[in-house]
């Protein structure tokens, strides 16, 4: 737990008591604050309560005693209107920040390598955590990819912190200028929350927060967005910028042309590895994933040959592009991460013959961007709440089931795969998953337990036929 000693004594309010909030609660309770912790859930406070923290409703109290309010980033606090409480702290002039902003306050002599972007965060973040832990490193990994920043160790002047940021987080963070900021991608997403795209894009520019040499910027250039936020800060020449394709070349950058990584940082165009021999990074989109990794642990002093030993060794992750089975040769693919549709185009990119599992709590673009991919889905399977809407963009193009349930789509998708050789049954949702599951993890674990119900043989676990290239769909223009 990360000392927070600095607030002894002092009144501290939190709203939001999931898994950050709690731990920020509990790391100010251990460090001798007047901790008022409040969730609007009953639940919440009830997990709040059985912990020994300290509940306070912070509809009722005097906002002229707190220095700061603690705000879990998944509550507003501009768009589409703040929090009644967090209005109520705003005109009384109390700090409101998050919980790696206290991480950042306690901790000022470590580095932090922070990433963001619309997709691909997540996987970037623990490849670059894996690569560094590996090299010996003294590293901890966490933020928005689901371990709350203040349960992390301490780690001091030699150690490296490797954050995953959300849009919402960057907006509630101040003191961190990371040494390396890595962005992927930005297309929209959670604009509500952000009063539109401008607003958006303007929250994840954030991670390049009072940049300099000799710190290090990596943005992607696959997409329209950050290929002008890249073009705009190699023209600012203030801190060192590389920018990052996993489908073109980029002078002076890290790419991946044909599934080799080739390092241009020093001007020599030198290729590095072949990334189509790794299993747990299919897909040009990794491909850019494994080039900002590179680029970020290279900024930070791994020398190359490590850093390719490393990326060989990945596991990847759960939720993305995870085979869980292959049961009679096909194989089945959990992917419930990609909550929007540039995130499962991603995926779709990736194998043909298609047996497509999407739907639930459709995001703003719908459908929007994935037409190319079509003529590769052998069937779509619909669940959730935009089944029916998603079953009248997909009418006359793609074969369509109204599923409704993880279950049942999984038990009618094995059933037209058994009819379709070398078909793949992919979970990519393009759709957050709050119609059916309290998040993505739940989701997908849902889909490896209706798979594992299945019968039939199984095979053992290798890619499918990939595709190296990228469909027109994955650019330009990637929670949040």
């Amino acid at each position: 737990m990360i000392d927070l000693s600095f607030f002894a004594g002092l009144p501290v309010a939190v709203l939001g008591l999931g898994k950050s909030g709690l731990a920020a609660a509990r790391a100010l309770q251990a460090a001798g604050a007047e901790v008022w912790a409040w969730d609007d859930n009953e639940d919440a406070r009830a997990k709040a309560r059985e912990a020994g923290v300290p509940l306070v409703d912070l509809n009722q109290v005097n906002w002229q005693e707190p220095t700061s309010l603690i705000l879990s980033p998944g509550i507003p606090h501009s768009f589409p209107q703040p929090h009644a409480i967090v209005a109520e702290a705003k005109k009384h002039n109390v700090e409101i920040i998050g919980d790696i902003e206290l991480l950042a306050r306690a901790q000022r002599d470590a580095r932090y390598i922070g990433i963001t972007g619309t997709n691909g965060k997540s996987t970037t973040t623990a490849l670059i955590g894996h690569i560094l832990e590996l090299a010996g490193r003294q590293t901890a990994v966490g933020g928005n990819l689901g371990t709350p920043a203040l349960t992390l160790e301490a780690l001091y002047n030699d150690g490296i912190y490797v954050l995953e940021m959300s849009s919402y987080q960057l907006e509630l963070t101040l003191s961190i200028t990371f040494d390396v900021a890595v962005l992927l991608n930005i297309t929209p997403d959670h604009l509500d929350r952000h009063g539109g795209f401008e607003g958006y894009v303007k929250a994840k520019r954030q991670i390049f927060h009072r940049q300099t040499r000799p710190r290090s910027a990596i943005v992607g250039v696959d997409d329209e967005t950050c290929s002008k936020i890249y073009s705009e800060l190699k023209a600012a020449g203030e801190q060192n910028v590389i920018g990052i394709s996993g489908e073109r070349l980029v002078p002076g950058g890290v790419y991946t042309q044909n599934g080799v990584l080739i390092d241009d940082t020093e001007g020599a165009r030198t290729p590095v590895m072949d990334l189509t021999d790794i299993p747990s990074l299919p897909g040009s989109h990794n491909g850019q994933n494994a080039a900002a990794a590179y680029a970020a642990c290279k900024a930070i002093g791994v020398e190359t040959p490590v850093i390719a030993a490393c990326l060989r060794s990945f596991p990847g992750l759960k939720h993305r592009q995870q085979i869980v089975a292959v049961i009679d040769g096909v194989p089945y693919v959990n992917d419930s991460k990609a909550t929007n549709a540039d995130a499962a185009a991603k995926a779709l990119a990736c194998y043909d013959k298609i047996l497509w599992i999407a739907g639930g709590r459709a995001k703003e673009t719908g459908l929007e961007g994935l037409e190319p991919f079509f003529p590769r889905i052998a069937r779509a399977f619909l669940i959730g709440e935009a089944a029916e809407d998603f079953a009248k963009v997909l009418e006359g193009t793609v074969p369509v089931s109204l599923s409704g349930t993880i279950a049942q789509a999984v038990t009618e998708a094995a059933d037209a795969a058994s009819r379709l050789p070398g078909s793949v049954v992919l979970l990519s949702p393009a759709c957050a998953s709050f119609d059916q599951f309290a998040n993505f993890e739940l989701r997908g674990d849902a889909f490896t337990a209706a798979v594992e119900a299945l019968p039939g043989e199984r095979g053992e676990i290798a890619v499918p036929a990939l595709k190296p290239t990228p469909s027109p769909a994955q650019s330009p223009e990637g929670a949040a």
